[in-house]
């Protein structure tokens, strides 16, 4: 279990083919109080600019933004990468948002996002990566990981398609393989 010591100060989700209904559930079950803010990395179709977040916002108890570039990030929301945009982590505490080169066929890219915060916040960062087809998301979370912070990982078995989450595994050994409920259960015992 999590060190209670680490008062997580983010959270970052990553996951690609069949994440929507994953990261849906959590957020339909989360605390609505929930303060940690969460960082989602989903890869998505480029060329459909919207309905994710309005889709993942008809079920959570906290509310899912896609931010602006230069956002400063609040306790109690939901960030979603937009469409066709890497997202980062900057150390003023802020978004960035990037249409650099796409990273493992992807953007947004997984691996930036969940690389950049662990370089701002080091051991008070969370990561998990869910369901997905490629690699994307296995060097970031290494990265949360090589920074002491703490590192979830969807059980392959839960997966629709497990790639994302057995490339991670084939990486490093992450400090949980959790299911979807056991992921909510994790994320509500946070709260104070």
């Amino acid at each position: 279990m999590h060190n209670p010591e680490h008062s997580y100060k983010i959270i970052v989700m990553g996951g690609s083919a069949g994440s929507f209904s994953v990261v849906s559930g959590i957020l339909s079950k989360l605390d609505p109080n929930f303060k940690i803010p969460i960082i989602l990395s989903l890869h998505r179709l480029k060329h459909v600019r919207s309905g994710l977040s309005e889709g993942l916002s008809l079920n959570s108890k906290i509310k899912v933004v896609e931010p602006n570039d230069k956002e400063k990030i609040e306790p109690n929301r939901v960030y979603l990468a937009p469409s066709n945009y890497h997202m980062f982590i900057e150390i003023d505490g802020s978004i960035a948002l990037s249409t650099e080169e796409s990273h493992n066929h992807s953007r947004p890219s997984i691996d930036y996002t969940l690389m950049s915060a662990a370089y701002v916040y080091r051991e008070k960062a969370l990561g998990i990566l869910l369901t997905g087809a490629n690699k994307d998301g296995a060097k970031g979370l290494k990265s949360i990981a090589d920074n002491r912070g703490y590192t979830i990982v969807q059980d392959p078995v839960t997966c629709d398609i497990d790639t994302m989450p057995k490339s991670a595994l084939q990486l490093f050994c992450p400090d949980e393989i959790l299911s979807p409920s056991e992921i909510v259960q994790f994320l509500n015992s946070l709260q104070p």
